[in-house]
């Protein structure tokens, strides 16, 4: 041969330049996007103390709010304990679950700050 590269040579060798540039971009993305982020998630953080008292007043009709409550008022009502150490629970989880409607809950009405300190109080629980 005099040389020349075959094609399949030349993909394979534009193909690994262009994975070795494309996980390049990947990570230089993921270490951005972990920067604009982190600040972002800091900010859901809301007050466990705001939130137990939010709960007492709101919630504690259909479930046991208190740390060590040995039920809900509802049966069918999880204590915020018990919803705390649920597998898999997580600030996102709780998110998702109050701006849920459900069949026996009320549709309550709570502002971005009163829903932050009412997930701390039931993260705090765990």
């Amino acid at each position: 041969m005099n040389g020349d590269k075959t094609p399949n040579q030349f993909l394979r060798r534009s193909w690994r330049a262009r994975s070795g540039t494309t996980a390049l971009r990947l990570a230089a993305v993921t270490l951005l996007a972990g920067t604009w982020l982190a600040p972002a998630a800091a900010q859901n953080i809301g007050d466990p103390r705001l939130g137990r008292t939010l709960a007492r007043d709101v919630c504690a009709t259909c479930h046991g709010v208190n740390a060590g409550a040995a039920g809900s008022p509802v049966p069918e009502a999880p204590t915020f304990e018990t919803i705390a150490r649920t597998p898999g629970m997580s600030e996102i989880a709780l998110n998702v679950a109050l701006h849920t409607s459900h069949r026996r809950m009320p549709n309550l009405v709570l502002t971005a700050p009163e829903v932050r300190n009412v997930i701390a109080y039931i993260l705090s629980l765990k």
